[in-house]
């Protein structure tokens, strides 16, 4: 065969593609595996930092068999819910929702072209009575995601932790990379009954006496508005999506009035929810 001829070079180009494309695909294949594996304890590790069992850093330390029996060890119960706060199933315990899922999920959330079904949410909930919950959304250069974490009363945050695709290094990736931007959301209480369930904003909450108010605010990444306000939306997307579950599997709080001490009903019927 000539091989200077043209023929020659689009056989043995097309071959090399086909072969090289096969390689590809085989090593893809055969490393699927490993991929799932570590991108199911990576997602773990960011739920348990979330829940305040360790921080981020700790976890990657110790491997993915330790992170997957720690897990094992501290979570309770899972189960989906829709958007009207009922439970729909059970999951397996060693059931996550990696950000593909959280992906589809959040297109059958906002209701767009991409909807695949009517919503089903996951609940994490740990034996030390914290419940995890996820969030997705898009930030200035690809998704954003993360895990925020409920004290037992179901209202207030007992911690968070997000992630991104491909945020600005020193700015926007600060939801993941700053400790103490995550560290805001612990304490304050979303707004269950507003549409803006929780806002990131410049300038943060209210003060008083030097002290941050408990509230549904907090101060926004400096140089970074655009992620900032991504991820806010995807707050609020999401745990607007929860709002009814927080609000009917919140527990009561125990009426602490005279008349409720003696056993009767309170005339001006102000008992705490």
């Amino acid at each position: 065969m000539n091989t200077n001829n043209n023929v020659y070079t689009v056989i043995y180009t097309t071959l090399i593609v086909v072969v090289v494309a096969a390689l590809l695909a085989f090593v893809s294949q055969s490393l699927k595996g490993k991929q799932d594996a570590n991108e199911k304890a990576d997602t773990i590790s960011q739920m348990l930092t979330a829940a305040q069992f360790g921080t981020k850093a700790e976890f990657q330390k110790i491997g993915n068999a330790a992170v997957l029996a720690k897990y094992a060890e501290e979570i309770g119960e899972a189960f989906t819910v829709d958007v009207n706060g009922n439970k729909v199933a059970d999951l397996p315990l060693d059931k996550v929702f990696s950000p593909k899922e959280l992906k589809r999920q959040n297109y059958n959330i906002k209701g767009g072209a991409n909807k695949t079904g009517e919503p089903e949410i996951p609940v994490f909930v740990f034996k030390n009575g914290k419940t995890v919950v996820p969030i997705y959304g898009a930030g200035l250069w690809g998704p954003v995601w993360g895990y925020i974490a409920f004290e037992n009363d179901l209202k207030t945050i007992a911690g968070a932790y997000f992630d991104h695709e491909s945020e600005t290094a020193g700015l926007g990736a600060k939801i993941k990379d700053d400790p103490a931007f995550q560290a805001e959301f612990i304490g304050e209480q979303p707004d269950f009954s507003q549409a803006n369930v929780f806002e990131i904003v410049k300038g943060g909450a209210p003060a008083a006496d030097g002290k941050s108010l408990v509230d549904n605010k907090i101060d926004a990444i400096t140089g970074a508005t655009m992620t900032s306000q991504g991820l806010d939306a995807a707050i609020d997307t999401w745990l607007g999506a929860y709002a009814k579950y927080f609000q009917t599997a919140a527990p009561a709080k125990e009426c602490d009035m005279p008349c409720c001490q003696d056993g009767g009903e309170c005339e001006n019927k102000e008992v705490e929810e």
